[in-house]
């Protein structure tokens, strides 16, 4: 049996990942410091003989026994990162640090879940792996974006240098159950004020785009990212490559909720990108995946969910 450690493993993806794992028969160390996760997540797995929660936040080192590590620890969305901007480089920075010594201490197989903001604003159109990027290093959203563009520059150096075995996973737009209703993301926030009847709030002229997985998909893809030979490291997009603009998907909320809300109309936050779609050919040949969840059937569960 191998025993797994998942950071971040009370949030939204880490929980559904978490769950997954236990599932297939692993030995899962669940560890979060639930600055963003929450226990009412994996509430349902902490009887289970083959689950262990611990509190604990990656900026400090940790001394266990794994074969494996998923590092999703760090907060994803605009409204939780920029809170502590400070506290989110160094989370990205020094918990990538203490991750991979404890890798290396133990010789584990190690995980990164990155993001597609390392692409930033993206001057081309779908984005693949060869893109470099286009993100301003010091704006309110830098914080995120390089402290996940800083993590990955860590684990490629600790592959070179140290022989590190290492996964590198650029995770697209995802959704699903467990997503927090303040976090900010655009499904979260559409779904939300849809269901209350308020003003579905649309920044910009709504014209910019987004690729939205949903969560079991996304999960699918990490695990059989952490699978692949050790030759594979990635950086490997994981995403749904189907694209929609934010005015579209507003109208297939308000649809699928009957809701009678209005759409509100703001500024353009700073730095918010105008495009965003993943290319998944690496992921297709490398993984043998493909998202199979489509859109409509994905919202459902997701309304669903914080329709209670």
């Amino acid at each position: 049996m191998k025993r797994i450690l998942v950071t971040g493993g009370a949030g939204f993806l880490g929980s559904h990942l978490c769950e997954r794992l236990v599932a297939s028969g692993s030995d899962v160390l669940c560890v979060d410091n639930f600055f963003t996760g929450n226990k009412e997540n994996i509430k349902h797995l902490l009887g289970h003989p083959h689950f262990e929660l611990m509190r604990h936040d990656v900026t400090f080192p940790l001394y266990e026994e794994v074969d494996e590590i998923y590092n999703l620890a760090c907060p994803a969305s605009p409204v939780h990162y920029q809170s502590d901007p400070v506290q989110t480089t160094k989370t990205s920075v020094h918990g990538a640090i203490n991750m991979l010594g404890l890798a290396k201490r133990v010789k584990a197989k190690i995980l990164q879940a990155s993001t597609s903001e390392v692409y930033g604003d993206p001057e081309v159109q779908p984005q693949s792996e060869a893109y470099w990027g286009r993100v301003n290093p010091i704006g309110i959203r830098s914080c995120y974006d390089e402290g996940k563009r800083c993590a990955e520059t860590l684990f490629f150096d600790y592959w070179r240098q140290h022989h590190l075995r290492i996964k590198v996973a650029r995770i697209f737009n995802t959704y699903g159950p467990r997503m927090q209703p303040g976090d900010g993301r655009v499904v979260s926030n559409f779904i939300v004020q849809a269901l209350k009847g308020d003003g579905i709030t649309i920044y910009g002229d709504g014209n910019q785009t987004r690729s939205f997985c949903y969560v079991d998909d996304l999960i699918d893809a990490l695990i059989r990212t952490m699978d692949t030979g050790d030759e594979f490291t990635g950086p490997v997009n994981i995403g749904n490559p189907s694209e929609i603009s934010i005015l579209e998907f507003a109208k297939i909320v308000i649809k699928l909720t009957g809701s009678k809300s209005k759409l509100v109309f703001k500024p353009l936050p700073q730095d918010d990108p105008k495009q965003r779609q993943p290319d998944i050919n690496l992921a297709k040949n490398q993984l043998d995946w493909y998202p199979k969840v489509d859109l409509i059937n994905g919202l459902k569960k997701t309304i669903a969910y914080f329709n209670v």
